[in-house]
């Protein structure tokens, strides 16, 4: 949450948030990001939603999300990966074939693999990644998984997640 509010000013691109969450369970994690948005509007997508500016999209419980060549999002109800529906490597490798070296990655705190093997494919097509430092994190394993694969994953503490992004702004 607070990366989400700590986004920078002028920061306008889209942003897709997946969480491992229950798939049975009403949840209320729409309205609790949306109270901290920061100028951002923010949504579960449906299929076929049309990506924005300035959204923050929260991957919809039991369904991976993908992303389109036109920019829409997909959303696809096939296997668990990594015992997650969503799958955050779903929804990294989808980015790096779409926006190839335009692609960022941050992977956070986690207790499975999920989410090390997208975020290398986004460093493999010339995209930005960055990891929460494990020490930091409720759950180290899948910053660590990230860190073994890729040498070049720019490992940071929480208060600095959204400078990385900053710079994103300023090498754009």
């Amino acid at each position: 949450m607070s990366l989400i509010e700590n986004l920078p000013d002028g920061f306008n691109w889209p942003v897709i948030v997946v969480l491992h969450r229950l798939k049975n369970v009403n949840s209320e994690l729409v309205k609790l990001l949306a109270g901290v948005k920061n100028g951002r509007r923010v949504c579960e997508p449906e299929d076929k939603t049309q990506l924005r500016d300035k959204y923050i999209y929260l991957a919809p419980q039991n369904y991976h999300v993908l992303l389109e060549a036109d920019k829409t999002i997909s959303l696809d109800y096939s296997e668990p990966v990594h015992f997650s529906r969503p799958s955050i490597d779903v929804t990294f490798e989808a980015a790096a074939h779409v926006y190839g070296n335009k692609a960022a990655g941050i992977l956070l705190s986690g207790a499975n693999n999920d989410g090390a093997y997208g975020l290398e494919q986004i460093w493999r097509a010339g995209g930005s990644v960055a990891v929460q430092d494990p020490e930091t994190c409720e759950y180290a394993a899948m910053p660590l998984a990230a860190i073994h694969r890729i040498r070049e994953v720019l490992i940071l503490q929480p208060a600095v997640l959204a400078l990385f992004l900053e710079n994103l702004l300023l090498n754009k």
